[in-house]
């Protein structure tokens, strides 16, 4: 039996082999009740350690997101996750991926635009097991 993480978009549809849902987002979504959000496939468990700062998002936001800006989201998130504390959370979920399905995800509908590529790259850089295709994020390299 393969065990492994599912990069998903939070909201939709479970698959059976998905386990426990992670939310890596900065706020669970409005008008859903908290004992809710797992019936209605949200996530099972918050984690917004791993979502990118609010001060980012903003930024992020603010104007369209054109490759230029996407590419400067890309490093300063990067940023943010080289913090002690990001950096246990992914190590610690590249552990857990070799013994326990799980999922985690964002409500971003383009994962390529979406912090979620990112955290995925950097599970995969940390050891995880990641289920699924790998999409053609378009990430900038840590260098650029």
């Amino acid at each position: 039996m393969t065990v492994a993480i599912r990069v998903v978009r939070l909201g939709t549809p479970r698959r059976d082999d998905e386990g426990l849902r992670l939310g890596t987002v900065r706020r669970p979504p409005r008008g859903v009740r908290k004992e809710d959000l797992g019936r209605r496939n949200y996530f099972d468990l918050w984690i917004p350690e791993l979502a990118p700062s609010a001060p980012l998002v903003s930024w992020a936001f603010s104007k369209t997101l054109t490759p230029k800006r996407w590419a400067t989201f890309v490093r300063r998130y990067r940023g943010e996750m080289r913090r002690p504390g990001a950096q246990r959370l992914i190590a610690l979920l590249a552990a857990l991926s070799a013994r326990q399905d799980f999922s985690l995800g964002c409500y971003c509908e383009d994962e390529s635009r979406c912090h979620r590529s990112v955290l995925r790259e950097l599970l995969l850089n940390a050891g995880a097991v990641i289920a699924g295709p790998i999409p053609d994020s378009r990430l900038p390299t840590p260098d650029s």
